[in-house]
């Protein structure tokens, strides 16, 4: 397997992994067709429990691509100086 593709995927699992862990807490009120979130910038408890939220999702999502980009770039610089 490319040493890109690799460290890609190997960024994109810990990203989301260190997303997923440092989600801040969150809870989602729906009434209809209105939808309220609250978040606080403390990170979720496991035994919080319940759905995890969109911001939460979009938290998550945004710490997996940052670590894609992370394990991409790092991929570049191993395939650079193996040549």
């Amino acid at each position: 397997m490319n040493m890109k593709v690799l460290l890609l995927l190997v960024g994109l699992v810990v990203g989301g992994l260190v997303g997923y862990l440092t989600r801040p807490e969150a809870a989602e009120l729906r009434i209809g067709s209105l939808s309220v979130e609250v978040q606080s910038n403390q990170a979720a408890s496991p035994r919080s429990g319940g759905s995890i939220t969109t911001g939460q999702w979009q938290h998550i999502g945004a710490f997996a691509a940052g670590g894609a980009v992370i394990g991409l770039l790092a991929g570049f610089v191993a395939d650079r100086r193996r040549v």
